[in-house]
Protein backbone atom coordinates (compact mmCIF):
# COMPACT_ATOMS: atom_id res chain seq x y z
CA UNK A 1 0.00 0.00 0.00
CA UNK A 2 3.12 2.73 0.79
CA UNK A 3 4.19 2.04 -2.76
CA UNK A 4 0.61 2.24 -4.77
CA UNK A 5 -0.12 5.64 -2.82
CA UNK A 6 2.75 7.46 -3.82
CA UNK A 7 2.56 6.34 -7.20
CA UNK A 8 -1.63 7.28 -7.45
CA UNK A 9 0.36 10.17 -6.48
CA UNK A 10 2.76 11.23 -8.79
CA UNK A 11 0.17 9.71 -11.39
CA UNK A 12 -2.42 12.06 -10.87
CA UNK A 13 0.71 15.27 -10.64
CA UNK A 14 1.94 14.31 -13.90
CA UNK A 15 -1.58 13.88 -15.50
CA UNK A 16 -2.50 18.07 -13.92
CA UNK A 17 0.79 19.04 -15.25
CA UNK A 18 0.91 17.50 -18.77
CA UNK A 19 -3.20 18.97 -19.09
CA UNK A 20 -2.47 22.46 -17.71
CA UNK A 21 1.03 23.11 -18.22
CA UNK A 22 3.52 21.17 -19.94
CA UNK A 23 2.11 19.74 -23.01
CA UNK A 24 4.07 18.56 -25.90
CA UNK A 25 3.74 19.59 -29.86
CA UNK A 26 3.53 16.91 -32.55
CA UNK A 27 7.17 18.62 -33.25
CA UNK A 28 8.25 17.16 -29.69
CA UNK A 29 8.85 20.21 -27.96
CA UNK A 30 7.28 20.95 -25.15
CA UNK A 31 4.36 23.73 -24.80
CA UNK A 32 3.08 25.86 -21.67
CA UNK A 33 -0.06 27.42 -21.77
CA UNK A 34 -0.48 30.89 -22.46
CA UNK A 35 -1.68 33.53 -20.47
CA UNK A 36 -3.46 36.63 -21.78
CA UNK A 37 -0.89 39.02 -21.62
CA UNK A 38 1.65 40.13 -24.34
CA UNK A 39 4.35 38.93 -22.13
CA UNK A 40 3.23 35.43 -22.48
CA UNK A 41 1.85 35.73 -26.10
CA UNK A 42 5.70 36.56 -27.17
CA UNK A 43 6.63 33.22 -26.49
CA UNK A 44 5.15 31.98 -29.34
CA UNK A 45 7.16 30.79 -32.30
CA UNK A 46 5.37 29.87 -35.58
CA UNK A 47 6.02 25.79 -35.89
CA UNK A 48 9.02 24.33 -37.99
CA UNK A 49 5.73 22.73 -40.11
CA UNK A 50 4.41 25.84 -41.29
CA UNK A 51 7.95 27.20 -42.09
CA UNK A 52 8.55 24.16 -44.20
CA UNK A 53 4.96 24.71 -46.06
CA UNK A 54 5.42 27.35 -48.44
CA UNK A 55 2.47 26.86 -50.96
CA UNK A 56 -1.12 26.76 -49.79
CA UNK A 57 -4.59 26.65 -51.58
CA UNK A 58 -7.02 29.35 -50.16
CA UNK A 59 -10.47 28.31 -51.17
CA UNK A 60 -13.59 31.14 -52.55
CA UNK A 61 -16.56 29.55 -52.01
CA UNK A 62 -20.41 29.84 -50.88
CA UNK A 63 -23.47 31.71 -52.21
CA UNK A 64 -21.02 34.83 -53.44
CA UNK A 65 -20.54 32.26 -56.24
CA UNK A 66 -24.27 31.89 -57.35
CA UNK A 67 -23.96 35.38 -59.50
CA UNK A 68 -21.59 34.89 -61.46
CA UNK A 69 -20.44 38.65 -61.59
CA UNK A 70 -19.20 40.99 -59.16
CA UNK A 71 -18.75 38.35 -57.23
CA UNK A 72 -16.02 39.19 -54.50
CA UNK A 73 -18.70 41.60 -52.19
CA UNK A 74 -21.58 41.04 -54.32
CA UNK A 75 -23.59 40.85 -51.14
CA UNK A 76 -22.43 44.36 -50.15
CA UNK A 77 -22.27 45.69 -53.98
CA UNK A 78 -25.73 44.41 -54.93
CA UNK A 79 -27.40 47.21 -51.98
CA UNK A 80 -24.69 49.88 -52.53
CA UNK A 81 -27.21 52.22 -54.70
CA UNK A 82 -26.01 55.57 -53.36
CA UNK A 83 -22.30 55.57 -54.12
CA UNK A 84 -19.19 53.51 -53.24
CA UNK A 85 -18.20 53.73 -49.78
CA UNK A 86 -14.72 53.25 -48.58
CA UNK A 87 -15.11 49.77 -46.18
CA UNK A 88 -12.51 51.31 -43.61
CA UNK A 89 -13.60 54.83 -43.55
CA UNK A 90 -16.68 55.39 -44.52
CA UNK A 91 -16.06 57.75 -46.75
CA UNK A 92 -18.12 57.50 -50.21
CA UNK A 93 -15.59 56.77 -53.11
CA UNK A 94 -17.75 58.24 -55.40
CA UNK A 95 -21.88 58.69 -56.07
CA UNK A 96 -22.28 56.47 -58.70
CA UNK A 97 -23.86 53.25 -57.80
CA UNK A 98 -22.33 50.27 -57.90
CA UNK A 99 -22.98 48.05 -61.06
CA UNK A 100 -23.90 45.28 -59.32
CA UNK A 101 -27.16 47.23 -58.34
CA UNK A 102 -28.67 46.94 -61.95
CA UNK A 103 -27.48 43.72 -62.31
CA UNK A 104 -29.00 41.91 -59.71
CA UNK A 105 -32.49 43.69 -60.01
CA UNK A 106 -32.42 42.31 -63.99
CA UNK A 107 -31.24 38.70 -62.78
CA UNK A 108 -32.78 38.02 -59.43
CA UNK A 109 -35.27 41.43 -59.03
CA UNK A 110 -35.88 44.28 -56.73
CA UNK A 111 -33.65 43.76 -53.36
CA UNK A 112 -36.26 44.44 -51.31
CA UNK A 113 -38.39 41.06 -52.99
CA UNK A 114 -35.03 39.01 -53.30
CA UNK A 115 -32.18 40.18 -51.48
CA UNK A 116 -28.86 38.26 -50.62
CA UNK A 117 -30.67 35.71 -47.92
CA UNK A 118 -32.84 34.61 -51.24
CA UNK A 119 -29.57 33.80 -53.30
CA UNK A 120 -28.23 30.90 -50.59
CA UNK A 121 -30.68 28.59 -52.08
CA UNK A 122 -29.49 28.58 -55.27
CA UNK A 123 -25.87 27.52 -53.98
CA UNK A 124 -26.99 24.35 -55.53
CA UNK A 125 -23.13 22.79 -55.11
CA UNK A 126 -24.61 19.41 -56.83
CA UNK A 127 -21.35 18.49 -58.09
CA UNK A 128 -19.46 19.11 -54.97
CA UNK A 129 -16.77 16.06 -54.20
CA UNK A 130 -14.50 17.39 -51.96
CA UNK A 131 -11.80 14.25 -52.26
CA UNK A 132 -11.86 14.96 -55.92
CA UNK A 133 -11.26 18.61 -54.84
CA UNK A 134 -8.45 17.67 -52.44
CA UNK A 135 -6.26 15.21 -54.77
CA UNK A 136 -6.11 18.28 -57.11
CA UNK A 137 -4.84 20.07 -54.33
CA UNK A 138 -2.40 17.38 -53.78
CA UNK A 139 -1.14 17.33 -57.47
CA UNK A 140 -0.60 21.22 -57.51
CA UNK A 141 1.86 20.55 -54.75
CA UNK A 142 -0.15 22.25 -52.19
CA UNK A 143 0.94 21.46 -48.28
CA UNK A 144 -1.57 23.08 -46.96
CA UNK A 145 -5.72 24.07 -47.31
CA UNK A 146 -7.99 27.00 -45.99
CA UNK A 147 -11.19 26.88 -46.91
CA UNK A 148 -13.29 29.94 -46.29
CA UNK A 149 -16.08 29.31 -43.12
CA UNK A 150 -17.56 32.22 -43.50
CA UNK A 151 -17.34 35.38 -45.55
CA UNK A 152 -17.98 39.12 -44.85
CA UNK A 153 -21.27 37.83 -45.74
CA UNK A 154 -22.29 36.22 -42.37
CA UNK A 155 -23.15 33.02 -43.91
CA UNK A 156 -21.11 30.14 -42.36
CA UNK A 157 -20.35 26.89 -44.36
CA UNK A 158 -20.58 25.48 -40.89
CA UNK A 159 -22.66 23.83 -38.38
CA UNK A 160 -23.68 26.88 -36.50
CA UNK A 161 -25.78 27.37 -33.17
CA UNK A 162 -25.33 31.39 -33.00
CA UNK A 163 -26.58 31.93 -36.53
CA UNK A 164 -29.45 30.56 -38.61
CA UNK A 165 -27.56 31.05 -41.26
CA UNK A 166 -25.80 28.12 -41.85
CA UNK A 167 -24.90 25.73 -44.37
CA UNK A 168 -26.59 22.64 -42.34
CA UNK A 169 -29.92 25.16 -42.05
CA UNK A 170 -30.14 26.33 -45.25
CA UNK A 171 -29.23 26.16 -48.54
CA UNK A 172 -27.38 23.27 -49.66
CA UNK A 173 -28.14 21.08 -45.91
CA UNK A 174 -24.45 20.08 -45.95
CA UNK A 175 -21.57 21.41 -43.39
CA UNK A 176 -19.76 22.15 -46.36
CA UNK A 177 -16.46 22.97 -44.10
CA UNK A 178 -16.48 19.54 -42.56
CA UNK A 179 -16.86 17.77 -45.27
CA UNK A 180 -13.87 19.86 -46.82
CA UNK A 181 -11.63 19.61 -43.65
CA UNK A 182 -12.24 16.06 -43.07
CA UNK A 183 -10.95 15.40 -46.41
CA UNK A 184 -7.86 17.70 -46.53
CA UNK A 185 -6.49 16.05 -43.07
CA UNK A 186 -7.59 12.50 -43.94
CA UNK A 187 -5.30 13.06 -47.33
CA UNK A 188 -2.50 14.56 -45.26
CA UNK A 189 -2.76 18.29 -45.58
CA UNK A 190 -2.00 20.56 -43.46
CA UNK A 191 -5.81 22.20 -42.52
CA UNK A 192 -7.02 25.73 -41.60
CA UNK A 193 -9.85 27.98 -41.93
CA UNK A 194 -10.65 31.77 -42.82
CA UNK A 195 -13.05 33.85 -40.55
CA UNK A 196 -14.18 37.63 -42.65
CA UNK A 197 -16.73 37.68 -40.44
CA UNK A 198 -15.44 40.88 -38.47
CA UNK A 199 -16.51 43.38 -41.68
CA UNK A 200 -20.06 41.54 -41.20
CA UNK A 201 -21.19 44.25 -38.94
CA UNK A 202 -20.83 47.31 -41.73
CA UNK A 203 -20.88 44.84 -44.82
CA UNK A 204 -24.17 46.15 -45.80
CA UNK A 205 -26.19 48.93 -46.79
CA UNK A 206 -29.35 49.05 -44.42
CA UNK A 207 -32.24 50.91 -45.95
CA UNK A 208 -35.95 50.50 -45.79
CA UNK A 209 -36.40 49.42 -49.16
CA UNK A 210 -33.94 47.29 -49.21
CA UNK A 211 -34.68 43.62 -47.28
CA UNK A 212 -31.12 44.61 -45.48
CA UNK A 213 -33.20 47.28 -43.44
CA UNK A 214 -35.86 44.55 -42.13
CA UNK A 215 -34.88 43.65 -38.48
CA UNK A 216 -35.84 40.10 -39.25
CA UNK A 217 -32.40 39.08 -40.92
CA UNK A 218 -30.23 40.80 -38.88
CA UNK A 219 -28.68 37.30 -38.07
CA UNK A 220 -27.41 37.67 -42.01
CA UNK A 221 -26.92 41.53 -42.42
CA UNK A 222 -26.33 42.59 -38.55
CA UNK A 223 -28.42 44.95 -36.47
CA UNK A 224 -30.35 47.88 -37.37
CA UNK A 225 -27.42 50.57 -37.31
CA UNK A 226 -25.66 53.15 -39.78
CA UNK A 227 -23.14 51.82 -42.09
CA UNK A 228 -19.91 53.02 -40.65
CA UNK A 229 -20.75 53.11 -36.84
CA UNK A 230 -18.14 51.55 -34.61
CA UNK A 231 -18.69 48.04 -34.26
CA UNK A 232 -20.88 47.22 -31.06
CA UNK A 233 -19.87 45.60 -27.81
CA UNK A 234 -23.26 43.50 -27.60
CA UNK A 235 -22.25 42.26 -31.45
CA UNK A 236 -18.89 41.10 -30.44
CA UNK A 237 -19.74 39.48 -27.87
CA UNK A 238 -22.73 38.07 -28.72
CA UNK A 239 -22.35 37.09 -32.52
CA UNK A 240 -18.28 37.33 -33.36
CA UNK A 241 -16.86 35.53 -30.61
CA UNK A 242 -19.12 32.98 -30.06
CA UNK A 243 -18.83 31.90 -33.56
CA UNK A 244 -15.11 32.05 -33.49
CA UNK A 245 -14.86 29.80 -30.70
CA UNK A 246 -17.16 27.38 -32.60
CA UNK A 247 -14.79 27.30 -35.86
CA UNK A 248 -11.89 26.58 -33.30
CA UNK A 249 -13.47 24.10 -30.49
CA UNK A 250 -15.62 22.11 -34.04
CA UNK A 251 -12.90 22.30 -36.61
CA UNK A 252 -9.79 22.35 -34.96
CA UNK A 253 -8.03 23.96 -37.71
CA UNK A 254 -3.99 24.01 -37.66
CA UNK A 255 -4.01 27.18 -39.36
CA UNK A 256 -6.90 30.14 -38.40
CA UNK A 257 -7.09 33.02 -41.28
CA UNK A 258 -8.54 36.39 -40.90
CA UNK A 259 -9.40 38.62 -42.98
CA UNK A 260 -9.40 42.93 -42.31
CA UNK A 261 -11.83 44.43 -40.04
CA UNK A 262 -10.29 42.19 -37.15
CA UNK A 263 -7.47 44.80 -36.92
CA UNK A 264 -9.54 47.83 -35.79
CA UNK A 265 -9.79 49.14 -32.22
CA UNK A 266 -13.29 47.97 -31.14
CA UNK A 267 -11.62 44.50 -31.63
CA UNK A 268 -8.59 45.21 -29.00
CA UNK A 269 -10.53 43.67 -26.53
CA UNK A 270 -10.41 40.23 -28.23
CA UNK A 271 -6.97 40.51 -29.91
CA UNK A 272 -4.65 38.84 -26.98
CA UNK A 273 -8.38 36.73 -25.80
CA UNK A 274 -8.48 35.39 -29.38
CA UNK A 275 -4.69 34.20 -29.30
CA UNK A 276 -4.42 32.92 -26.08
CA UNK A 277 -7.80 30.89 -26.29
CA UNK A 278 -6.65 29.63 -30.04
CA UNK A 279 -2.75 29.29 -29.02
CA UNK A 280 -4.28 27.18 -26.19
CA UNK A 281 -6.55 24.78 -27.73
CA UNK A 282 -3.64 23.38 -30.37
CA UNK A 283 -1.74 22.83 -26.75
CA UNK A 284 -4.78 20.89 -25.59
CA UNK A 285 -4.58 18.33 -28.25
CA UNK A 286 -0.91 18.42 -28.96
CA UNK A 287 -0.37 20.84 -31.73
CA UNK A 288 1.83 24.18 -32.74
CA UNK A 289 -1.34 26.05 -34.44
CA UNK A 290 -0.88 28.86 -36.58
CA UNK A 291 -2.46 32.45 -36.48
CA UNK A 292 -2.51 34.65 -39.47
CA UNK A 293 -3.75 38.26 -39.71
CA UNK A 294 -3.12 41.60 -41.83
CA UNK A 295 -2.46 43.95 -38.95
CA UNK A 296 -3.92 46.58 -41.63
CA UNK A 297 -3.97 49.94 -40.35
CA UNK A 298 -4.19 49.06 -36.41
CA UNK A 299 -1.30 47.00 -35.23
CA UNK A 300 -3.53 44.52 -33.29
CA UNK A 301 -0.99 41.57 -33.05
CA UNK A 302 2.68 42.70 -32.04
CA UNK A 303 5.71 40.90 -33.90
CA UNK A 304 6.07 37.25 -32.76
CA UNK A 305 2.76 36.75 -31.29
CA UNK A 306 1.32 36.16 -34.75
CA UNK A 307 2.16 35.15 -38.91
CA UNK A 308 1.45 38.16 -40.74
CA UNK A 309 -0.39 38.37 -43.87
CA UNK A 310 -0.13 40.38 -47.00
CA UNK A 311 -3.47 40.46 -49.05
CA UNK A 312 -1.91 40.62 -52.91
CA UNK A 313 1.19 42.06 -52.10
CA UNK A 314 4.75 41.15 -51.03
CA UNK A 315 7.67 42.30 -49.16
CA UNK A 316 10.13 43.80 -51.25
CA UNK A 317 12.80 42.48 -48.55
CA UNK A 318 14.27 39.84 -46.35
CA UNK A 319 11.81 39.58 -43.16
CA UNK A 320 13.03 37.56 -40.23
CA UNK A 321 9.69 36.66 -38.98
CA UNK A 322 7.75 34.40 -41.17
CA UNK A 323 5.21 35.70 -43.48
CA UNK A 324 2.86 34.98 -46.36
CA UNK A 325 1.15 36.52 -49.05
CA UNK A 326 -2.51 35.42 -50.35
CA UNK A 327 -3.73 35.86 -53.73
CA UNK A 328 -6.20 34.72 -56.55
CA UNK A 329 -5.18 33.31 -59.75
CA UNK A 330 -7.68 35.05 -60.48
CA UNK A 331 -6.21 38.83 -61.77
CA UNK A 332 -9.80 40.44 -61.03
CA UNK A 333 -11.73 38.04 -58.76
CA UNK A 334 -11.88 36.16 -55.78
CA UNK A 335 -14.92 33.87 -56.36
CA UNK A 336 -15.82 32.41 -59.33
CA UNK A 337 -16.66 34.94 -62.21
CA UNK A 338 -17.64 34.99 -65.83
CA UNK A 339 -15.66 37.26 -66.45
CA UNK A 340 -12.24 35.71 -63.92
CA UNK A 341 -8.67 37.09 -65.81
CA UNK A 342 -6.61 33.90 -64.86
CA UNK A 343 -3.03 34.57 -64.01
CA UNK A 344 -0.52 32.41 -65.75
CA UNK A 345 1.52 29.71 -64.05
CA UNK A 346 4.61 30.60 -65.02
CA UNK A 347 4.20 34.26 -63.41
CA UNK A 348 2.71 32.17 -59.94
CA UNK A 349 5.83 30.29 -60.02
CA UNK A 350 8.04 33.26 -60.47
CA UNK A 351 5.99 35.12 -57.50
CA UNK A 352 6.27 31.82 -55.53
CA UNK A 353 10.11 31.93 -55.64
CA UNK A 354 10.24 35.60 -54.89
CA UNK A 355 8.07 35.20 -51.99
CA UNK A 356 10.10 32.02 -50.14
CA UNK A 357 13.53 33.89 -51.16
CA UNK A 358 12.16 36.81 -48.41
CA UNK A 359 11.40 34.31 -45.50
CA UNK A 360 7.87 33.99 -46.78
CA UNK A 361 5.14 31.52 -48.18
CA UNK A 362 2.34 31.58 -50.92
CA UNK A 363 -1.38 30.71 -50.18
CA UNK A 364 -3.07 30.78 -53.31
CA UNK A 365 -7.03 30.98 -53.88
CA UNK A 366 -9.11 29.00 -56.24
CA UNK A 367 -12.74 30.29 -56.84
CA UNK A 368 -15.21 26.89 -57.73
CA UNK A 369 -18.39 27.70 -59.47
CA UNK A 370 -21.76 27.38 -57.65
CA UNK A 371 -22.33 23.82 -58.70
CA UNK A 372 -18.87 22.75 -57.36
CA UNK A 373 -17.16 22.29 -60.60
CA UNK A 374 -13.33 24.15 -60.59
CA UNK A 375 -12.96 25.80 -63.70
CA UNK A 376 -10.60 23.75 -66.06
CA UNK A 377 -8.10 27.16 -66.63
CA UNK A 378 -7.67 27.44 -62.91
CA UNK A 379 -6.70 23.54 -62.59
CA UNK A 380 -4.90 23.98 -65.40
CA UNK A 381 -3.14 26.01 -63.73
CA UNK A 382 -2.63 24.05 -60.57
CA UNK A 383 -1.49 21.18 -62.33
CA UNK A 384 1.31 23.21 -64.41
CA UNK A 385 2.26 24.08 -60.66
CA UNK A 386 2.22 21.18 -59.08
CA UNK A 387 4.51 19.73 -62.53
CA UNK A 388 7.16 22.08 -61.97
CA UNK A 389 7.30 21.83 -58.15
CA UNK A 390 7.89 17.58 -58.72
CA UNK A 391 10.37 18.89 -60.34
CA UNK A 392 11.65 21.74 -58.37
CA UNK A 393 10.18 20.91 -54.99
CA UNK A 394 13.84 20.69 -53.08
CA UNK A 395 14.66 23.93 -53.54
CA UNK A 396 11.14 24.82 -51.75
CA UNK A 397 9.66 22.74 -48.99
CA UNK A 398 11.97 22.71 -46.27
CA UNK A 399 14.07 25.43 -47.72
CA UNK A 400 14.91 28.97 -46.07
CA UNK A 401 16.37 32.07 -46.79
CA UNK A 402 19.81 33.00 -47.71
CA UNK A 403 22.62 35.54 -46.93
CA UNK A 404 20.55 37.49 -49.66
CA UNK A 405 17.03 36.79 -51.29
CA UNK A 406 18.54 36.92 -54.84
CA UNK A 407 19.44 39.82 -57.95
CA UNK A 408 18.10 41.54 -60.46
CA UNK A 409 16.55 44.97 -61.75
CA UNK A 410 12.97 44.32 -60.78
CA UNK A 411 11.77 45.44 -57.65
CA UNK A 412 8.46 44.19 -55.58
CA UNK A 413 5.74 47.00 -54.88
CA UNK A 414 4.96 47.10 -51.53
CA UNK A 415 1.62 47.91 -49.68
CA UNK A 416 -2.01 46.79 -49.41
CA UNK A 417 -3.16 45.39 -52.26
CA UNK A 418 -0.18 46.41 -54.39
CA UNK A 419 0.31 43.28 -56.99
CA UNK A 420 -1.07 45.27 -59.82
CA UNK A 421 1.98 47.67 -59.72
CA UNK A 422 4.53 45.10 -59.90
CA UNK A 423 6.54 45.09 -63.38
CA UNK A 424 7.01 41.55 -64.44
CA UNK A 425 9.88 40.11 -63.99
CA UNK A 426 13.00 39.09 -66.31
CA UNK A 427 15.46 37.12 -67.09
CA UNK A 428 18.09 38.95 -64.88
CA UNK A 429 15.69 37.91 -61.89
CA UNK A 430 17.14 35.60 -59.60
CA UNK A 431 16.24 34.13 -56.28
CA UNK A 432 18.15 32.34 -53.80
CA UNK A 433 17.14 29.90 -51.67
CA UNK A 434 19.04 27.07 -49.48
CA UNK A 435 18.24 23.37 -48.36
CA UNK A 436 20.40 21.47 -46.27
CA UNK A 437 23.90 22.22 -48.13
CA UNK A 438 22.77 22.91 -50.96
CA UNK A 439 22.00 26.93 -52.35
CA UNK A 440 19.97 27.63 -55.10
CA UNK A 441 19.62 29.96 -57.67
CA UNK A 442 15.72 29.92 -59.55
CA UNK A 443 16.30 32.27 -62.72
CA UNK A 444 12.53 33.75 -62.49
CA UNK A 445 11.84 33.75 -66.37
CA UNK A 446 13.05 31.51 -68.63
CA UNK A 447 16.34 32.30 -69.91
CA UNK A 448 17.10 32.87 -73.90
CA UNK A 449 20.65 32.80 -73.04
CA UNK A 450 23.86 31.93 -70.58
CA UNK A 451 22.79 32.75 -67.05
CA UNK A 452 24.81 35.58 -65.35
CA UNK A 453 24.66 35.48 -61.50
CA UNK A 454 27.06 38.66 -60.02
CA UNK A 455 26.71 37.63 -56.33
CA UNK A 456 28.07 34.11 -56.94
CA UNK A 457 31.97 35.74 -57.08
CA UNK A 458 35.02 33.58 -56.30
CA UNK A 459 35.55 34.99 -52.79
CA UNK A 460 31.86 34.73 -51.74
CA UNK A 461 31.15 31.23 -52.36
CA UNK A 462 33.36 28.06 -53.61
CA UNK A 463 31.51 26.05 -56.22
CA UNK A 464 32.47 22.45 -56.93
CA UNK A 465 29.54 21.49 -59.43
CA UNK A 466 25.93 23.32 -60.61
CA UNK A 467 23.23 21.19 -61.60
CA UNK A 468 19.79 22.19 -63.41
CA UNK A 469 16.78 20.43 -62.09
CA UNK A 470 15.05 18.47 -64.40
CA UNK A 471 18.14 18.09 -66.55
CA UNK A 472 20.38 14.77 -66.49
CA UNK A 473 23.00 16.94 -69.03
CA UNK A 474 26.39 18.75 -67.48
CA UNK A 475 26.48 22.53 -66.54
CA UNK A 476 29.01 24.14 -68.05
CA UNK A 477 29.80 26.98 -65.74
CA UNK A 478 32.44 29.87 -65.04
CA UNK A 479 33.60 31.42 -61.56
CA UNK A 480 35.30 34.83 -61.68
CA UNK A 481 35.49 37.87 -59.09
CA UNK A 482 32.88 38.88 -61.52
CA UNK A 483 30.28 36.49 -60.74
CA UNK A 484 29.33 33.24 -61.95
CA UNK A 485 28.23 32.43 -65.59
CA UNK A 486 26.43 29.21 -66.62
CA UNK A 487 26.09 27.91 -70.04
CA UNK A 488 22.11 27.22 -70.71
CA UNK A 489 21.96 23.63 -72.39
CA UNK A 490 19.80 23.98 -75.28
CA UNK A 491 17.55 20.37 -74.95
CA UNK A 492 15.97 21.16 -71.88
CA UNK A 493 12.68 20.92 -72.28
CA UNK A 494 11.95 22.87 -69.13
CA UNK A 495 9.25 24.89 -68.59
CA UNK A 496 8.80 28.16 -66.30
CA UNK A 497 11.69 29.45 -63.95
CA UNK A 498 15.18 27.50 -63.94
CA UNK A 499 16.40 26.16 -60.60
CA UNK A 500 19.98 25.62 -60.55
CA UNK A 501 21.67 23.55 -57.50
CA UNK A 502 24.90 24.64 -56.27
CA UNK A 503 27.19 22.52 -55.07
CA UNK A 504 29.89 22.78 -52.09
CA UNK A 505 28.60 25.86 -51.30
CA UNK A 506 30.51 27.23 -48.24
CA UNK A 507 28.78 27.48 -45.19
CA UNK A 508 25.43 30.13 -45.02
CA UNK A 509 24.66 32.73 -42.88
CA UNK A 510 21.30 34.24 -42.26
CA UNK A 511 22.14 37.77 -42.47
CA UNK A 512 19.12 40.25 -43.90
CA UNK A 513 20.60 42.37 -46.41
CA UNK A 514 19.10 42.63 -49.78
CA UNK A 515 20.64 42.74 -53.45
Amino acid sequence: MKKIIPLLILSLTLACQSKNQNNLSKEGTQMEMYEENWESLKNYEIPQWMKDAKFGIFIHWGPNSVAERYTDWYPRWMYLDSGIVNPQTNKVVNNNAHPAVAYHREKFGDQKDFGFKDMIPLWTMENFDPKTWVNLFKQSGAQYVIPVAEHHDGFALYESTITPYNAVDMGPKRDVLKELTDEIKKQGLICGVSSHLAFNYNYYNQQPYFDTGNPRYADLYGPPHTMGDSVSTEWLADVWWPRTKEIIDNYQPDILWFDFYLDRAEFAPYHKKLATYYYNSGIERNKSVVLQTKNLHYKSYPEGTHMLDLERSKMDSLRRDYWQTDTSIGKNSWYYSKNWIPKDAGSLIADLMDIVSKNGCLLLNIGPRKDGIIPEDQKKTLLEIGQWLEINGEAVYGSTYWEVYGEGPTRTATGHLSENKNKGFTQEDIRFTTNEDALYATVLVPPTEDVQIKYLTNSKIDISSIQLLGYDGNIEFEQSAGGTSIKLPKDTDLKHALVFKIIKAKPQTNNLSAH
